[in-house]
């Protein structure tokens, strides 16, 4: 199946670009282009795509505006692109519906990965916005909320999955800590996110910090490089 893209940024050259990137790709077609939030709004109404890359800054209706205008009519998924990777932009496009976050220094393999990656359903976060993300919920100082009551509709396993899910571990390796079969993961990860009315894994992460789930400050599981988020896509 071909993966519908819009591409909006105000920046011809750099629009252009992308789109040229992605519509060489035999899986993926890009299906309009726009120069600013309104037109992408539009051309998505017109188009209907499976993705939309939007830039956070544009004239008339910046990249936000778009992708909550776009999330609210369930027309498609959203990517954010940006030279910047301000905390307030991560959280803004993120409560916005936003399923991807990239800078625009992406890699173009990486920038095609995504596309695919959220095409599937699934989210994604550059690795330099992930580490901010985390730092965010688990820094010297912070707070740790109360355990949050709607944490009390889930079974002590789905509790156990979203605690993994929010130390960045994968369906595979979720299993392998649970010694279940991946399938089961998927059930599980899908239970979660249906009873607390998360859209993916990345609110289901962000949830699991904010209610209280995971301590600030508490160590991830695996250590190492991921920080305590995983900034690939999930892998299911």
């Amino acid at each position: 199946m071909t993966i519908r893209v819009v591409v909006a940024d105000d920046q011809e050259l750099v629009r252009s670009g992308f789109a040229m990137i992605l519509d060489v790709q035999p899986d993926i077609e890009v299906v309009a282009e726009a120069g600013d939030g309104a037109e992408a709004v539009e051309a998505v109404r017109r188009h209907a795509p499976d993705v939309a890359l939007l830039d956070i800054r544009m004239p008339r209706m910046d990249g936000i505006e778009a992708c909550r205008a776009i999330s609210a009519a369930g027309a498609c998924r959203s990517v954010m692109l940006t030279t910047f990777d301000s905390d307030a932009y991560v959280y803004e496009a993120l409560h916005a519906g936003a399923s991807g976050f990239l800078l625009k220094d992406v890699r173009r393999a990486d920038l095609e990965h995504a596309v695919r990656v959220v095409a599937r359903g699934d989210s994604l976060l550059a690795p330099s916005v992930a580490r901010r993300l985390v730092e965010e919920y688990t820094r010297p100082g912070r707070r740790a909320p109360r355990p949050d009551p709607r944490l009390e509709v889930l079974t002590a396993r789905e509790r156990e999955t979203l605690l993994l899910l929010a130390r960045g571990l994968s369906n595979a390796e979720i299993a392998a800590s649970l010694v279940v079969s991946e399938h089961t993961v998927k059930t599980h990860v899908g239970h979660v996110l249906a009873k607390l009315g998360l859209r993916d894994r990345i609110q289901a992460v962000i949830c699991a910090y904010e209610t209280g789930l995971v301590e600030a400050g508490a160590p991830p599981a695996g250590g190492g490089a991921r920080g305590g988020f995983s900034p690939a896509p999930a892998r299911d």
